[in-house]
């Protein structure tokens, strides 16, 4: 295995993009009062909040999308804390990214490609002055100022393991991949490079003594696939850099969740310490105290378990002591936070299928809730006497929202797409709850259509959710977006039901192992009950999902007694023997498959692969859609050609929508909009 850092050099060649012409936030008089697709894709997608050192201004970004030219570009944008003064700063055709402040408030600093790669930028506050500072070759992913603005820590791409080329030289040309061990793909990509994280002193004149925290090692830091600068740290003082990593290769690291955190210190050589070695899970995202003293972050307890519960850790630097602080909380913790006097931490976290904020005391009081309601945050931040975060929920696209944390009082300081909901009828969201053939309470989310009349009947889709262990919250998507769903006439059945967190870990955890079992009668107790409602038609009845929702959509194709009139599955899984030596890490597949399929005595591993969706295609009696990307290195698009072919062969009506240019998600908009009208198409031929 070779591994070399990139090298850092000014690169005249460098393309700029600053003459084109941005793609900038439309003005839309609709029409109708219906959601569409087109619709959709007008509206501004917020993201990243960054505090000004006073807390008295957010700058946060928005990505505006042209369907016409197929892309998109993000914006920055300011508001301050009482949301009446916004004020876009970049007008760009490319697209800023991570933006944040300096600590004196006076600069702030982003990453742009305007030259031709992703380097370091900084402007005024007011969005004057725009000044290009790195030519780091190859680009930055990421980056943080030390606390004093004198280093600057940033992530960039080293090269991984030997190409063809360095094999054969004279072969220059060559696309042909040697490859000699795992894990050598991700979701979408070879891996070819693998992120580490830099160290360099920054001035007026650029970047002087870099460093590469993981010199000479082929390990990831951040981890792919997901990773970014949340999973890294720099203590107060400014001496200690925290970086998590799982330091493993190959077939090990394939199998292994066992990730760490480790303390860099620099000023005494680079020495690194592992400070959560007995952990034996995934341990991720460090957050220093204010004072330094202590560190929090996210563990897991499981190896290989990638859905296990995240605990709230905190380690106190001086003793090395740990304690779990959601230790009898029966919910994870996500996108912690310390409070300015350090005597606690807000996080997120999901039950009953909503995602809120939450507050953990250091001196081991009960957790609060702070927010409630229908809504799911994506993030929480402190400023000052207020916490500001993300929100969406089942009918509305992220906004900033402020929260006050003692009355759960909420503002929305961004309103990025109120004219365009101001247009809109949205359809009524309804929370129901289900009993389960076992006699447990499930969760349901029922969307009607806008204008419903209980008078008359509609048809209705059950929602299958992806994951297996991802929420069915108040979650919002530009594409499986169920508002969409309603607006096109139909009810939609969306059930919270086993292996989804925010129930409690029993729940969650009884999906592994049991894919084609008690989650799948859960799917039919949900549409049952809501097809025994005197407006719902259950003859035209249908069902869609992706992912493992895919894979949902697959098995009761072959399992549903003649209740559904037309499926729908993108990126499912066809084929579970198939699957587990295509998907990429092993430790899920072991883990949720519970094993190989030739280990015969492997009684939970035998049950998995007798409940695989293809050991059925001899019940299939209905129409049945499959989409897939080629790009898709996670399930591969041979599952969805396989599953269309078996439907062609035994004479089902079958349609196949192939990307060739996609991955697991459909993200350039007019593969997204092509996706949207096959979607309802189909549907509509067969349910309405």
């Amino acid at each position: 295995m070779a591994i070399a850092a990139l090298s850092f050099s000014c690169s005249p060649k460098e393309g700029d993009r600053s003459k084109e012409i941005p793609i900038s936030k439309p003005q839309l008089e609709l029409t109708g009062d219906l959601m569409t697709p087109e619709i959709l894709w007008s509206m501004g997608r917020v993201s990243d909040i960054q505090l000004s050192p006073d807390k008295k201004t957010v700058l946060y970004g928005v990505s505006y999308y042209s369907i016409t030219q197929n892309k998109g570009n993000r914006e920055l944008y300011l508001v301050d804390m009482e949301g009446k003064h916004r004020r876009q700063l970049t007008a760009t055709a490319v697209s800023e990214s991570a933006a944040q402040w300096s600590a004196d408030g006076k600069r702030i600093y982003y990453l742009s490609t305007v030259s031709g790669s992703s380097q370091l930028w900084q402007m005024l506050p007011d969005g004057r002055k725009p000044k290009k500072l790195t030519s780091v070759e190859g680009g930055i992913d990421a980056f943080r100022f030390s606390p004093d603005g004198k280093k600057l820590l940033y992530v960039a791409q080293v090269k991984y393991g030997k190409r063809a080329v360095d094999y054969y030289p004279d072969l220059d040309k060559t696309t042909g991949r040697i490859i000699d061990d795992l894990m050598y793909k991700h979701w979408d990509e070879w891996v070819e490079t693998i992120p580490h994280p830099f160290v360099a002193d920054f001035s007026s004149k650029g970047l002087s003594n870099v460093r590469d925290l993981l010199q000479d090692e082929p390990f990831e830091s951040p981890m792919k696939p997901w990773g970014g600068i949340e999973q890294l740290a720099w203590s107060p003082d400014g001496k200690i850099v925290a970086y998590t990593c799982r330091k493993k290769t190959g077939v090990e690291y394939s199998r292994s969740t066992d990730s760490d955190i480790y303390f860099c210190f620099l000023e005494e050589n680079f020495r690194t310490e592992n400070i959560t070695a007995e952990l034996p899970g995934y341990d991720t995202n460090p957050v220093f105290s204010p004072c330094g003293g202590s560190l929090a972050f996210c563990s897991m307890s499981r190896d290989g378990y990638e859905s296990d519960k995240n605990r709230l850790m905190v380690y106190e630097l001086s003793t090395g002591k740990m304690k779990d602080l959601t230790a009898d909380f029966d919910q994870e913790a996500n996108s912690v936070v310390w409070a300015d006097d350090a005597k606690s931490l807000y996080f997120v976290s999901c039950w009953h299928g909503r995602v809120h904020i939450y507050q953990a005391f250091t001196d081991g009081s009960p957790i609060r809730q702070i927010t409630g309601g229908d809504y799911d945050f994506a993030d929480v931040h402190v400023a000052g006497e207020y916490l500001v975060g993300l929100r969406h929920s089942l009918s509305q696209a992220n906004e900033i929202i402020r929260i006050d944390p003692q009355s759960g009082e909420m503002l929305d300081l961004s309103r990025e797409n109120k004219e365009i909901y101001d247009q809109l009828s949205l359809g009524r969201v309804e929370e129901r709850w289900v009993k389960t053939t076992d006699n447990k309470e499930m969760l349901v989310w029922v969307v009607y259509p806008p204008h419903f009349d209980s008078s008359k009947k509609y048809p209705a889709l059950l929602y299958c959710q992806g994951g297996p262990q991802s929420p069915v919250s108040q979650f919002w998507s530009f594409r499986w977006n169920l508002q969409l769903m309603a607006a096109n006439g139909y009810i939609v059945v969306a059930p919270n039901r086993r292996g989804l967190p925010g129930f409690g870990q029993e729940w969650l955890e009884q999906i592994s192992g049991d894919y084609g079992g008690q989650n799948m009668k859960d799917y039919l107790s949900a549409i049952d009950a809501l097809s025994a409602e005197p407006f719902v038609d259950r003859d035209r009845l249908g069902c869609v999902g992706a992912s493992y929702g895919g894979f949902s959509v697959y098995w009761l194709a072959g399992n549903h007694e003649k209740r559904f009139k037309a499926f729908i599955s993108h990126s499912g899984i066809f084929n579970l023997e198939q699957q587990y030596l295509e998907t990429e890490e092993m430790w899920f597949a072991d883990w949720d498959l519970g094993g190989p399929y030739w280990e015969r005595d492997n009684k939970t591993a035998q049950l998995s692969y007798a409940n695989s969706p293809h050991r059925f295609v001899d019940k299939w009696d209905t129409p049945i859609l499959c989409i897939h990307g080629e790009k898709d290195y996670r399930i591969l698009a041979s599952q969805g050609m396989a599953a269309f072919n078996a439907a062609i062969l035994r004479g089902i009506p079958a349609e196949l929508l192939v990307f060739p240019d996609e991955n697991h998600w459909i993200s350039k908009p007019q593969n997204a909009i092509l996706w949207q009208r096959r979607f309802f198409a189909w549907l509509d031929k067969y349910l309405k």
